[in-house]
């Protein structure tokens, strides 16, 4: 490490916005602003690799660092006219984290740093404002005890409530200033109960401070927030110290503190917002502790200021093409920036900013698609309260609303409650007065959060939006008893493990449970977005469906196709299941053909349906792939009231079902090899394939009928089917007189298809790769158990993650990629998909455009998630078709 400290401030920018990974979000920012010649306090940044030395060698520091802070500390003495530590003229400073990914609330911070009993006295003369030198004092102890001395939070806000109570107040600035020289004697007191020296020396707070910062890297809820947002340990050096000086909101009505967006968070719409709080430190806002007012507030007070303001928030947005999240104070009417930092926005706001950014020219469409993570698109199909439902509802509160969505759950009052009854299957709703770094894990456990104070950029309000939970913050009117737990509002007493309902799009509270409904489909802005997708993906997005409302949704949502039609799911629906009973205890070929004869034309009308909701789209159609034992009932009751129904006698019956039963029948008699024992099966199912695309021909309507046959193992096996296939078929077109092409393929899901994949190949038009299967197979791993000991591999290391719901790359994607080569090796036209879960999941698709497949099919609920998916891995990777990739 050459160098390991940046300045910046008085004409002075040693670090830029490139920097990120150096000296974290924050310090490369505050870099950045000053080279735009911004109102920044001066200060310097400790870089991050310091933090990543500082783990690895045993908490110590580079032997130089200290030369090189002492050093940038003469400068920001030389800028600021201030010296550190000074009795007549003192320079104070904050000391805060940073690291490259934005983790609002997750390390510590100190403000103030620098004071001591005779500095105080000192900022009180130069001021002339003794109550603001001893708030400031005040402040200054209790964060550095709570964070760097580790003597609990409550212990300072109890000695302070006493003050209060004793002078009849309720809030912090009804206090003067012999008021927060009690608080100071009373927070000494506090440090010597704990056994704690609090240091009078400025030098050695700022070492202490500056080690504290370093330490929160690892403490539990930045390693909690680390693993909930994805980000690996290791992915990060760590964060950036921050050594800034102080500017001071709180020292009068002509200084404040505010939190603004240059875009409206929630919606994206292109206004001004956020909130100011006047006569306030920035943890005052961030904590909830004080509702502040509107940023319109400002204007009032101080328009030039406000003036000021507007048009740097203008102008930084135009700077890094991107809506920003700005903190800054102001002090006897002038303004700094303390940060600004790409803003969090819900997934509504993060739609809407892309697209609007795009036409007003900042961005282009692939940047646009890169800014919208997959799972924001899935929020915004997530369920909304019932329009009928919600005005039978019992109103109850009404805060702010910080993160919009529809949540029901039972009410809990902790974090570690909410962790807990969520494991066990519980929907929580987490009430608390203001939610804390702490509150992390129950935060994402829950179904949404409510708090009774805070506003919209609380901890609270940005964490959730960042979730893409539903929360409701600044609710005044709940009245919340922890220690009783429970909650009143309105009247009503709500207890834990009671039900609410919480609306973060309105701000209301309701009692009770309120039925819950998924939106229509994709319009406004998200089309656009997913639009743009579609110019850049090179992946084809299809859809999982079985039944034409299925592929009705999944054709509203973009699927260009089905991708996999399960018809063993038709055979449930009304009295379907016993016709195909009946098949099942036939004694003869005839009377297994007289049986499927019956559900020819049910199984027809269902693939005519698919068919048309496709309309010149491929259907692709598995022939029926579960044993047969799934179709009939194992309790003897059951089969006592069964049997006479099917003709037979319950002995007749008991005897079928236990010759039916398998001990492993996830691979047992199903798929290509039932199809191969029954080929009567095989043939009804391709005559109601093809019968119902010729009906649609003569219809004079488009139809891509594939058929798929799975669990083939073998080519032998391939071509025992696709011969019949191809028979059946080919004769009823002939009949018809119609013009009609099919194709027949496989699913690959068995490591031996994979692996003959040449072999295969030569007969298959098509392969489809049902990874669920093929993950099981290739792990060993039973997809109906492995549940119970997936979360102990993925804690001990031995999996990174579920290979259920991220494609195992090393062994499974390494089937897909073998199959793929053998497979073009014999046939150069043949066309790849996958049918399994993780044809739905962004990092699988990531890797399925990588190994250059034509398509992905996934729930029809997933289909807008597959599309920007695949845009993005085009965009990321920027290749066109079957550019040669090496492993």
């Amino acid at each position: 490490m050459e160098k390991m400290v940046y300045f910046y401030g008085g004409g002075i920018a040693e670090g830029s916005a490139k920097m990120k990974n150096l000296l974290g979000g924050k310090g490369a920012n505050l870099a950045e602003m000053a080279r735009l010649g911004l109102p920044v306090p001066a200060g310097f940044t400790i870089t991050t690799e310091v933090c990543d030395y500082y783990w690895k060698h045993d908490r110590k520091f580079p032997e130089t660092l200290e030369a090189e802070v002492d050093k940038a500390m003469k400068k920001l003495e030389e800028v600021s006219g201030k010296k550190f530590g000074d009795k007549d003229n003192p320079l104070l400073v904050s000391v805060r984290s940073g690291a490259a990914v934005s983790m609002p609330g997750m390390m510590d911070t100190i403000l103030n740093l620098g004071l001591n009993d005779e500095t105080v006295e000192a900022l009180a003369k130069n001021t002339g404002n003794p109550r603001f030198a001893y708030d400031a004092y005040r402040r200054f102890m209790q964060m550095f005890g709570d964070v760097a001395l580790g003597i609990p939070h409550h212990d300072f806000e109890e000695a302070l409530n006493k003050v209060k109570e004793e002078k009849g107040v309720k809030l912090d600035i009804e206090l003067e200033a012999e008021d927060f020289k009690k608080v100071v004697e009373l927070y000494k007191e506090i440090y010597r109960k704990a056994g704690k020296e609090f240091p009078q020396d400025p030098k050695k707070q700022l070492w202490i401070a500056i080690e504290a910062v370093f330490g929160s890297w690892m403490n539990e809820r930045a390693i909690k927030y680390r693993a909930i947002n994805g980000i690996k340990e290791g992915e990060l050096l760590g964060t950036a110290v921050n050594v800034v000086m102080m500017v001071f909101g709180n020292m009068g009505e002509d200084s404040g503190t505010g939190v603004c967006f240059t875009r409206d968070p929630n919606t994206g719409e292109k206004v001004k917002y956020g909130e100011y709080l006047p006569n306030a430190q920035g943890e005052d806002v961030v904590a909830g502790i004080r509702t502040p007012y509107p940023l319109e507030k400002l204007n009032e007070m101080m328009p030039d200021v406000y003036k000021q303001l507007t048009e740097i928030m203008d102008k930084l947005e135009l700077h890094y093409k991107d809506m920003q999240d700005i903190e800054f104070t102001v002090e006897k009417g002038k303004l700094y920036f303390l940060q600004t930092r790409t803003g969090k926005r819900t997934a509504k706001a993060a739609v809407k900013i892309a697209v609007d950014l795009v036409k007003e020219g900042l961005i282009d469409k692939a940047t646009a698609v890169m800014r919208v993570a997959p799972d924001q698109i899935d929020k915004l199909l997530h369920p909304a309260f019932d329009e009928e439902e919600i005005k039978k509802a019992q109103e109850i509160g009404e805060g702010l609303p910080a993160s919009p969505g529809a949540a029901t759950g039972k009410v809990v009052f902790s974090a570690d409650d909410a962790e807990k009854l969520a494991k066990e299957g519980t929907p929580v709703i987490l009430v608390r007065p203001e939610t804390s770094p702490e509150d992390v894990g129950g935060m994402n456990a829950a179904e949404g959060i409510l708090t009774a104070t805070g506003g919209m950029t609380s901890h609270a309000a940005v964490v959730a939006r960042g979730m893409g939970k539903p929360a409701i913050v600044g609710a005044g009117e709940i009245v919340i008893d922890e220690e009783a737990k429970e909650f009143e509002a309105r009247g009503v007493k709500v207890k834990e493990g009671d039900w609410i309902s919480i609306d973060g799009t309105t701000g209301k509270v309701y009692l009770g449970k309120v039925k819950t409904i998924k939106p229509k489909g994709l319009e406004g802005e998200v089309a656009e977005l997913l639009e743009f997708a579609d110019e850049i993906r090179v992946l084809g997005v299809r859809a999982n469906a079985d039944i034409p409302r299925d592929a009705t949704v999944a054709r509203n949502f973009g699927a260009e196709g089905i991708g996999l039609c399960r018809t063993e799911h038709m055979f449930f629906e009304g009295d379907r299941i016993q016709k195909m009973r009946r098949m099942i205890v036939s004694k003869t070929v005839e009377q297994r053909e007289a049986a499927l004869e019956e559900l020819l034309p049910l199984q027809k009308e269902d693939f005519k349906g698919l068919f048309e909701a496709m309309e010149g789209f491929p259907v692709t159609i598995r022939l029926l792939d579960p044993p047969l034992h799934e179709f009939l009932p194992n309790d003897e009751e059951q089969m006592k009231e069964l049997a006479p129904q099917l003709g037979v006698s319950v002995e007749e019956l008991k005897e079928i079902v236990e010759n039916l039963h398998e001990f492993n029948p996830m691979m047992g008699h199903r798929g290509v090899r039932l199809a191969i024992t029954y080929p009567e099966i095989a043939v009804m199912q391709t005559k109601a394939i093809i019968l119902a695309a010729i009906e649609m021909v003569k219809e004079g309507k488009k139809v891509k009928p594939e058929i798929m046959i799975p669990l083939v193992g073998t080519v032998k096996e391939l071509e025992y089917l696709d011969k019949i296939v191809r028979e059946t078929a080919d004769k009823l077109i002939e009949e018809a007189g119609v013009d009609l092409e099919y194709k027949v393929g496989t699913m690959i899901e068995v490591p031996r298809g994979a692996v003959t994949a040449d072999e295969i190949a030569k007969v298959a038009e098509f392969f489809s790769f049902g990874t669920n299967d093929l993950t099981q197979m290739t792990l060993g791993f039973s997809r109906d158990d492995y549940g119970k000991y997936i979360n102990d591999y993925i804690e001990k290391g031995i999996y990174e993650k579920d290979p259920f719901k991220h494609v195992d790359q090393t062994g499974v994607g390494r089937m897909v990629k073998i199959a793929k080569d053998y497979g073009r090796s014999v046939n150069p036209e043949l066309k790849l998909g996958v049918c399994g879960e993780h044809g739905g999941d962004p990092e699988s698709i990531e890797f399925f455009h990588k190994t250059q497949l034509d398509y992905v099919s996934c729930s029809p609920y997933r289909v807008p998630i597959a599309r920007l998916a695949a845009a993005q891995a085009a965009v990321k990777f920027k290749r066109g078709k079957f550019v040669n990739y090496a492993d």
